[in-house]
């Protein structure tokens, strides 16, 4: 895959030099062909073609500097030509010289905004963090890893979440994905995440942490219909699936609730794959539609193995002819030195299924035991 990567580096980059390089080409170009045609040909249209076609691509010097080469060029042929003093001159120098002006304050907007967009994208890049910290490589004997995957370019962060805490009664995880996009979808992210992590320390249960979660999202909907802004607010009629696993610290089993999410799959070290269904099918958190007991399902963790927890932006993931992702399918029977090694597969293998199409954001969180704990 790293040779791929490099291999796509190599080409960006020949693509940018010939950019560089296709104004000028088109100055030496237009010349050649002034000098091989009859007066009545004109090579104009190249000449004003550099200076536009650097400006969206190189630097404000550089769109300057090929500017500056085609009135020169211009002005040459025709003083070549003798043709300088006549109308068709003047007025052929002067097109090229108002192109080449033109293609200077192109060149400004499009830097302008360039900076613009650094700058959303280094504050979508911080408010991620902060909500979506990367977790630790190794807690208590489990090696992690977590990536999110936006769908949409320049878009960091919309309603999916993960999270993995050390508390005393073993490592806690969480993945989920709330309903919605924008703003109202990350303040339920942040309202989860931190209803979780309290819930994590002071529940000896995980079917007593999800309680407090389906707490804390009915408090917020309460809190949301009685607000002024009630109408305008899809959260207070939304909803949050979400899987919560615990890995006692013993490390030998994991504990599993899940809310209307996704199966997580525990992949073993010689790639025997096992989907953890839970044993009944429950409704997300946030639904409001009546009280039931949470199940935990429980299962061994094999040295070695890894799970791998996901939100539907994986297994809804579609190839052009509508064929959803099948991780079981895709994974199994292949072995993987760690949970990063296995995101890098994961997510690579999603970019061809999908051809970088994705439709929706993937939240991913892989942890591996490691031998003794």
């Amino acid at each position: 895959m790293r040779h791929r990567e490099r291999g796509g580096e190599g080409w960006q980059n020949g693509g940018r030099r010939l950019v560089t390089l296709l104004p000028w080409l088109l100055i030496v170009g237009g010349v050649f062909y002034d000098l091989g045609t009859p007066d009545t040909f004109t090579a104009v249209p190249l000449f004003t073609a550099a200076p536009l076609i650097a400006a969206p691509f190189c630097s404000l010097r550089w769109t300057a500097a090929t500017g500056v080469a085609a009135c020169v060029a211009v002005t040459g042929m025709h003083i070549y030509s003798d043709r300088l003093t006549g109308i068709p001159a003047i007025t052929e120098i002067l097109t090229v010289f108002t192109v080449s002006v033109l293609a200077l304050v192109l060149n400004r907007i499009v830097r302008l905004s360039g900076e613009r967009l650094a700058s959303a994208r280094f504050v979508a890049e911080a408010a991620q963090r902060a909500v979506l910290p990367t977790p630790d490589e190794r807690i208590d004997g489990l090696q992690v890893a977590a990536r999110y995957e936006a769908a949409e370019r320049d878009a960091f962060i919309g309603g999916d979440l993960y999270a993995v805490q050390e508390t005393p009664y073993g490592v806690r995880l969480i993945v989920g994905d709330v309903r919605g996009k924008g703003l109202g979808a990350v303040g339920t992210v942040a309202l989860v995440l931190g209803a979780f992590r309290e819930a994590a320390e002071q529940e000896p249960s995980l079917a007593g942490v999800a309680q407090r979660l389906e707490r804390a999202l009915a408090r917020e909907g309460a809190w949301e219909a009685g607000s002024e802004n009630s109408e305008n607010s899809e959260s207070s009629e939304g909803f949050t699936t979400a899987v919560l696993a615990e890995v006692p610290g013993d490390g030998e089993r994991i504990r599993i609730v899940n809310r209307g999410h996704p199966s997580p799959l525990l992949i073993a070290a010689d790639g025997a794959l096992l989907v953890l269904n839970p044993p009944e099918r429950a409704l997300p958190l946030g639904m409001d539609l009546g009280t039931w007991p949470d199940l935990v399902s429980e299962t061994s963790y094999p040295p070695g193995g890894t799970l791998l927890l996901y939100t539907d932006g994986l297994s809804e993931a579609r190839d052009a002819h509508g064929v959803m992702y099948d991780p079981r399918s895709r994974l199994g029977g292949r072995a993987f030195s760690g949970p990063e090694e296995l995101l890098d597969v994961v997510v690579a293998d999603v970019r061809r299924h999908t051809g970088g199409a994705a439709t929706d954001d993937m939240a991913l969180l892989a942890v591996t035991r490691r031998g003794e704990r």
